[in-house]
């Protein structure tokens, strides 16, 4: 999309596709920005229906000279063009009738499906979406944009930390331990105004956060007191706009404190210079920073924007965070037992495996917090379902309000059930890791073969390396099994669609278990005939195939 105020790109892997749309401040290459965000967005809808899109899109205004205000209005207006220009040549739907946009040649078959998301710097931009696909009487009207007035509020569900937070809770009940029960020390990135590391830090009152910082603050609690803290937290989460200088000092243990990080020195109590074997009373805010996140705590929650750990064998420019390079760590330094990935890219992958290697137990970023796009994925498709019956009459607009909101805990909770199985499948790979290396490996050969899997990009192993695997009876670590699960879900996703099969009737069960059973007796027979059936179908038995058996099966199934 060209205009004298902006340019835009929006990219997609297939013809129902879901991503954030971004505003990017990449001016020279927004483009490539855009490129690598649909990739890495394809393997991280392999646990939803559509698969992955990514759009983004630059202003060309000088926006230093603005007002928090013109600068907000510009986005908007720039964010604005950019679905016009993408509805211009969009097809829509009358019923079941296909409605080609007017003055435009079609070469391509119909193709009427198109969702927006929010992503960096769009965040509450849906309402503004939908208008536009009000204006343009676009058959998805505010389906278009999730988590518009009238969706689901992340933050308030809570839904990608406790998404994020079922990982934590397989993680420890693999070592024995219960956090809803045991005590647990914390390490966390971001500050309580946070959706994830709000949400995150709410999860248990079981909590020890002895240390967290954002980019304003450091905050340190050598010894604290779960519950108190818990409450403290709390207030802050409830707290407009809140940062951690807001923190009652009081309530904080002996030694601790909250820090300026831009200052250029910090003097450090006793108590915390023994507990991060510092020797130095006085330290900078980049060197404390690096000893906290090589503290030996229980848990690395990770709720904040930026790449805070990459392999030994990556320089900084490889993590793509300059911000970050004073006080990124490398994963063989960490010695927190359990890292958990609420935000985008906190680790690097050859971080994450290195981390694993060492016997860290880590899942990716795409596992742990793919709670959020799920959500708006099944709030999309519940809307797809009843607008269809509030335009024939059948149910009025208050009426379809009032139910997605009575729906809110029944989504959450088919939402959690999607990161249990996840995380469950990983568990059952890993435990076979090494008994099913020759089948990894053959897997990969078979994927590379179709083009759709890249070793290098992925960084999976190569032939060399997994050699030395099968002589040292290892196998791939979890990291590397989450991509490889990821990319053996789109091939049989793919395959699913190409058959007839999501078209027999015996797969109508798992079409009306995706919906909440608010809607599965009474709204049935449309349920049925939705028109994205096939895609859910598909993406619904690869799911529960996958998640309860490991993607090994399917290969020793089709091979014997």
């Amino acid at each position: 999309v060209y205009s004298p105020r902006m340019e835009a790109v929006h990219l997609r892997g297939g013809k129902v596709a879901r991503g954030g749309i971004r505003w990017s401040d990449r001016l020279e290459d927004f483009r490539t920005e855009v490129l690598g965000l649909m990739k890495a967005q394809m393997v991280k809808n392999t646990v939803i229906v559509p698969v992955g899109s990514k759009g983004g899109f630059i202003v060309k205004k000088d926006l230093k000279s603005m007002t928090r205000e013109q600068f907000l209005q510009e986005g908007i207006e720039c964010y604005q063009t950019m679905i016009r220009g993408m509805l211009d040549i969009t097809d829509n739907l009358n019923g079941l009738n296909i409605v080609p946009p007017q003055r435009v040649v079609r070469w391509d078959g119909d193709d009427p499906y198109l969702v927006v998301a929010a992503d960096k710097g769009t965040a509450t931009f849906s309402d503004h979406a939908n208008a536009v696909s009000k204006e343009y009487g676009f058959w998805l009207d505010d389906a278009f944009a999730s988590g518009g007035s009238v969706g689901y509020d992340h933050k308030k569900m809570g839904i990608t930390a406790r998404g994020a937070w079922e990982s934590v809770k397989r993680h420890f009940r693999e070592m024995d331990i219960d956090v809803s029960v045991s005590p647990i020390t914390v390490i966390g990135i971001g500050d309580m105004s946070g959706d994830v590391f709000g949400n995150g830090m709410l999860s248990t009152k079981t909590i020890k956060l002895m240390f967290a910082f954002d980019h304003r603050h450091i905050f340190i609690d050598p010894n604290p007191d779960p519950l108190k803290s818990y409450e403290e937290r709390l207030r802050l989460f409830k707290l407009p706009r809140s940062s951690w200088m807001d923190y009652d000092q009081n309530t904080i243990s002996e030694g601790g404190g909250v820090y300026d990080r831009n200052a250029k020195e910090i003097l450090l109590s006793n108590t915390v210079r023994s507990l991060l074997k510092i020797s130095k009373e006085k330290v900078s805010p980049a060197f404390l920073l690096q000893a906290i996140l090589k503290f030996n705590a229980d848990l690395l929650w990770l709720g904040g924007i930026g790449t805070f750990v990459k392999s030994s064998k990556e320089s900084h420019a490889d993590a793509g965070d300059r911000t970050n390079d004073p006080i990124r760590v490398n994963a063989r330094e960490l010695q927190v037992k359990v890292l958990a990935e609420g935000a985008n890219l906190g680790v690097t992958q050859l971080g994450r495996i290195e981390f694993a290697s060492k016997g860290g137990r880590i899942n990716t970023d795409a596992i742990d917090n793919s709670a959020g796009v799920d959500c708006s994925d099944h709030e999309v498709n519940i809307k797809i379902l009843l607008n269809a019956i509030v335009q024939n009459s059948d149910l009025s607009l208050e009426n379809r309000n009032t139910l997605l909101e009575d729906m809110t805990d029944d989504v959450a909770y088919l939402v959690l059930r999607d990161n249990y199985l996840q995380t469950l499948a990983l568990s059952i790979m890993q435990d076979r890791r090494v008994r099913d290396l020759d089948q990894h490996v053959k897997i990969m050969h078979e994927l590379e073969k179709i083009g759709l899997l890249n070793r290098t990009i992925e960084f999976l192993p190569d032939d060399a390396t997994l050699q030395d695997f099968q002589t040292d009876q290892e196998g791939l670590t979890r990291p590397e099994l989450a991509v490889l699960m990821a990319y053996v879900k789109i091939n049989l996703y793919e395959a699913f669609l190409a058959t007839s099969l999501p078209d027999e009737a015996f797969f109508e069960f798992l079409l009306v278990n995706y919906f909440p059973k608010q809607l599965q007796k009474k709204y049935h027979d449309a349920i049925i005939n939705h028109p994205l059936r096939r895609e859910i179908i598909a993406t619904v038995s690869i799911n529960e195939i996958i998640n309860r058996v490991g993607f090994s099966f399917v290969y020793e199934v089709q091979e014997k």
